[in-house]
């Protein structure tokens, strides 16, 4: 008679090569330490972009993934993927990327430039994939700052190699490894006020994944304390003769204490406060000084109805607001930052610059 039973071994060589939960190889612990590490990017999208757009955003973890890489493709919505590549120092160089689709590298572009994202152009051109890069970036330094916390010492930062590109289906996050190679993703659904949500995700070879939630793990596990050296025996001493209870000793009477030397109290005295001019606000600026943006001359407006509007032709005049000879507005990215009066250079039109409007409205202007 065959034995039915599985020995030990047997049962040990199962476990091992058994699938976690979601189809992947990543154990229950491992999968709820990754989903600790797709929430803080998640909450570092939220803060980064919220900074730079200047409104309310809101990112949630939606799901995580444990798929073969060529499957990956097929879930991000649209024909062209905005791929953000990198490896993490302080994870024995694990490569990750962090992806979206188009749509959501032009928003994300747009507003890192000032705008509103809701005239977006048809297709990212290199202004606007250098600005989603330069974001992208902001965030992976935000969320590493966070996970070298979680680590415990670890400091984690993307190395200086880091690259973005616009890909069309079809390729895969990591291309040195084979198609059904499997991967972590972690999806985050970024909701802008004013602006549809677009998804975010944060992808890594699963073994590099697994490795990540070990050390993660490792941290969070509490430390041993060790233990306390054996007291040794106390000593015996001689007894000593208790006085009898009908002659209590006499007590002596406590020592006098110290006179504390006289305190000097005196009003506090606060510093006048100046017109610092926004200064606080020059470590968010550095972020954002090599964003190329917009630069507008407007010579005025007017308001029409849409049947006015349908009646222009050849040699219709449009009277503007604005009197003869009054300045013209600098706009950058559709905020005032200057006035002037027009100039030919040459064959061509220029602004000579009159006046320019203070440092402190123009920061207030641009939502800094």
């Amino acid at each position: 008679m065959v034995d039915e039973f599985l020995n030990q071994d047997e049962i040990d060589a199962l476990l091992s090569s058994a699938p976690g939960e979601g189809g992947g190889k990543l154990s229950q612990a491992d999968s709820a330490a990754m989903a600790e590490v797709a929430g803080i990017v998640a909450t570092a999208a939220s803060n980064v972009v919220g900074m730079l757009a200047g409104r309310d955003v809101s990112a949630d973890v939606i799901d995580q993934l444990e798929i073969p890489q060529g499957e990956l493709a097929a879930k991000i919505e649209g024909s062209k993927v905005f791929v953000y590549s990198m490896i993490l120092n302080g994870m024995d160089s694990s490569p990750a990327r962090l992806l979206s689709n188009e749509r959501g590298a032009l928003a994300l572009a747009d507003m890192m430039m000032g705008g509103d994202a809701k005239e977006l152009p048809g297709e990212a051109n290199d202004l606007y994939l250098s600005a989603a890069q330069e974001g992208l970036s902001q965030l992976i330094g935000s969320a590493l700052t966070s996970l070298s916390g979680l680590l415990a010492g670890t400091r984690l930062s993307a190395d200086s190699s880091t690259s973005a590109l616009l890909d069309s289906q079809g390729w895969t996050p990591f291309p040195d490894l084979p198609a059904d190679a499997m991967i972590w993703v972690g999806r985050i659904n970024l909701n802008v006020s004013g602006v549809d949500p677009f998804v975010l995700d944060i992808s890594m070879p699963l073994d590099n994944a697994a490795a990540f939630a070990a050390k993660i793990r490792e941290a969070a596990a509490p430390k041993e304390e060790p233990a306390p050296a054996p007291k040794s025996a106390p000593k015996q001493t001689q007894a000593t003769p208790q006085p009898s209870a009908q002659a209590p000793l006499p007590q002596s009477p406590p020592p006098p204490r110290p006179q504390s030397p006289p305190v000097d109290v005196k009003p506090v005295e606060f510093a006048q406060l100046g017109g610092a001019d926004f200064a606080g606000s020059q470590g968010n600026l550095d972020l954002i000084v090599d964003i190329p943006v917009r630069i507008t001359v407007e010579l005025g407006r007017t308001r029409k109805t849409i049947g006015e509007v349908l009646a222009l032709g050849p040699g219709s005049v449009v009277e503007l607001n604005k009197m003869a000879g009054e300045p013209v507005d600098v706009l950058v990215n559709g905020k005032l930052i200057a006035r002037g009066e027009v100039v030919v250079i040459d064959e061509s039109f220029g602004i000579r610059v009159t006046e320019v409007v203070s440092k402190a409205e123009r920061i207030r202007s641009m939502g800094v």
